[in-house]
């Protein structure tokens, strides 16, 4: 029984002194809450605290932890029980923000994790009906920073960014964090989550009794409880999580598994500040501060965080619209009945020089919305990461138009009737370029619609204008067929969460919703583009193509988007091929480098290592997990 007792005092003890060593540490709050996720080693605070003046920190009669600062406190904890209404996605976000003293709407990574959301929000929220919780918490100790004003080290405020530069603001929230810990409560938490969707029939009612019986099952000692994970209740879509943090596991019984929580503590709630609210006066702050609250807000991998900041510049489409009245312009036409009214077509050739196009959309032009003509969404500016490879000095080679063969009738569609007007559906991409790649890749930069007159049969073509952009590979390309509408909910003050995908008036004017007349039936005016909130949130158009859908013409592109990877290797090392790698349904490219430095020795596996086998579209699918996902070279010591 001593033993047991000294064990638990250890526990005790040694989880109490890494949370003491937490505070004032940065953290990662799309992370869920547990200590091994904090900035730095143990110890190495973000803030000025008082080291020079310290004091012993008891605990219990027996238990004492020597030279704690005196800008720490701890207080003891008082058993509760936390239980919510049953709330919608946002207010339950929020009740998480609150008790980790964490500010905005944006769920943090503790809510993620406790209800088994993927992270981005936007899906969960539109997923998720509502969402309640019930447990008991048993908070032993609370230690906290005692001082009111806090002040960041130099050495943190010196590495603030003077200007929007992408790779080092990615590398500040990489080191440091996004907020600083202020408060650490540990003990034990044994919480069931409730999570209904969106198709669930239950009401509010419903869903309240269930979790009142469920809490007194569960907290009671009538019957043991072997449940651990999500259960679905009865069929009715609601998802049942049970969640503990603190003692002992193994222990079905509440009872018996609050005894035990003294013997194993964990942590149960953190509390943080912002780290730019210590920033006031730094120049670069307002840099610091929109990288971090697009982090929080589309939380991309943090890898990718240096890509996903360098492609949030504002979007425009081309051609700019105005609104002079011309004389309407002598077009190509199409026809889908005998009476019907005629569809002109703008032969209009597109092109938005070196400007990453990010997406395409048909409109509706005219005084009478009777031509139809095709838009592209292009960046204003050149994103750093393309600025050495397609920079206005740089020789690329003259861009090249391609489009369907018209001979290959395989591809027509008809719109309406076989007799009258059809659409050619061949999918429009560069197909000398292939992932892996060396040579550089071929993106879109222009589009033009066109006819073929073969009488009362014409069809419409779309051919698209591709720009090379040498010295970088496709690491991905899919094609889409998801509208950019779908892909942008509201948050919840009503806002869009576009950043930058704003309609001006001119848009809205041209959206296929506010068009008027017969051809607005037959035309899909949806923007099809990716913004931050498709992850990894940094994608180029490759291709594009038409197609009918329930007599309506329709475009889709390619992601056609691609995620394109700057090829920069290291003196000495060159490339001799690549192999896509699908590996839980992610894909990635894996390059196998040639060694000219007899010193150099290569981390990833080889391609034996990699037990490939080829599938029957050619793909290589690795059967099992490389040792290391990117080309990453590391040096042998001479």
């Amino acid at each position: 029984m001593e033993n047991n007792t000294t064990i638990s005092e250890n526990a005790l003890v040694t989880t109490l002194c890494n949370s003491i060593q937490t505070l004032g540490r940065g953290f990662d709050v799309t992370s869920d809450i547990r200590l091994l996720y904090c900035k730095g080693t143990p110890g190495s605070r973000l803030l000025h605290i008082d080291e020079e003046h310290t004091e012993n920190l008891e605990i219990s009669e027996n238990q004492v932890i020597p030279n704690v600062s005196i800008d720490i406190e701890c207080a003891k904890g008082r058993s509760s029980t936390e239980t919510t209404p049953v709330w919608p996605f946002h207010e339950m976000a929020n009740y998480f923000n609150e008790k980790s003293n964490v500010p905005g709407h944006v769920p943090l990574g503790s809510f993620n994790a406790m209800f088994n959301f993927t992270g981005s929000w936007q899906l969960d929220a539109a997923a998720t009906k509502s969402l309640t919780m019930v447990g008991r918490v048993m908070p032993l100790f609370k230690v906290k920073l005692s001082k009111s004003n806090l002040v960041l080290r130099d050495d943190v405020k010196h590495a603030v960014p003077y200007s929007w530069d992408p790779a080092s603001l990615a590398s500040f929230i990489e080191n440091y964090g996004t907020h600083i810990v202020t408060s650490v409560t540990i003990g034990g938490r044994d919480v069931v989550y409730i999570r209904q969707h969106q198709s669930s029939p239950l009401s509010v009612l419903d869903i309240e009794n269930y979790v009142k019986d469920i809490g007194d099952q569960r907290f009671s000692d009538l019957k043991s409880h072997t449940t651990a994970g999500p259960l679905k209740y009865k069929d009715k879509d609601v998802t049942v999580i049970f969640r503990r943090r603190g003692g002992d596991d193994l222990e079905q019984s509440y009872a018996k598994w609050a005894q035990t929580v003294e013997a194993a503590p964990d942590v149960i709630n953190m509390t943080f500040i912002p780290i730019v609210s210590l920033l006031e006066g730094v120049p670069g702050i307002k840099h610091l501060s929109r990288a971090i609250e697009l982090y929080l807000e589309y939380k991309p991998p943090i890898e990718d965080l240096q890509y996903f900041l360098d492609f949030q510049i504002s979007r425009v489409w081309a051609p700019e619209q105005n609104n002079l009245q011309r004389k309407e312009p002598v077009c190509p036409s199409l026809q889908f009945s005998l009476m019907g009214p005629k569809l002109y077509i703008s032969p209009d050739q597109v092109t938005v020089g070196r400007k990453p196009v990010t997406g395409l959309r048909l409109s509706l032009e005219g005084s009478k919305h009777n031509r139809l003509a095709i838009h592209l969404q292009h960046l204003v500016s050149l994103p750093k990461i393309l600025q050495p490879h397609w920079d206005a000095h740089v020789a690329i080679g003259a861009p090249r138009w391609h489009g369907p063969e018209e001979q290959d009738s395989r591809w027509f569609e008809p719109i309406k009737w076989k007799n009258f007007s059809h659409v050619s559906t061949a999918p429009i991409e560069y197909t000398d370029t292939c992932i892996g790649d060396l040579s550089g890749v071929h993106i879109v930069t222009g589009a033009q619609l066109g006819v073929w007159d073969f009488g009362a049969k014409s069809v419409l073509h779309l051919k698209l204008l591709f720009s090379k952009v040498p010295g970088c590979t496709i690491r991905r390309s899919v094609w889409d067929h998801s509208p950019a509408n779908l892909s942008a909910p509201q948050r919840p003050d009503g806002s869009s969460t576009s950043l930058s995908n704003e309609k001006t008036p001119d848009d809205r004017r041209l959206d296929g919703s506010n068009q008027f007349g017969k051809l607005a039936k037959i035309v899909d005016a949806t923007e099809m583009s990716k913004g931050p909130q498709d992850m990894p949130g940094h994608w180029l158009v490759t291709g594009a193509k038409l197609g009918v859908d329930k007599g309506k013409i329709m475009l889709r592109i390619k992601p056609i988007y691609c995620l394109l990877i700057s090829l920069r290797l290291p003196p000495g090392i060159e490339m001799n091929g690549g192999v896509e790698v699908c590996w839980e349904s992610r894909p990635m490219v894996t390059y196998w480098p040639v060694r000219k430095n007899p010193n150099t020795e290569f981390g990833p596996a080889s391609q034996q290592e990699l037990q490939k086998q080829t599938k029957g579209d050619g793909h290589v699918v690795a059967t099992s997990p490389p040792r290391d996902s990117f080309f990453r070279p590391r040096r042998t010591s001479q």
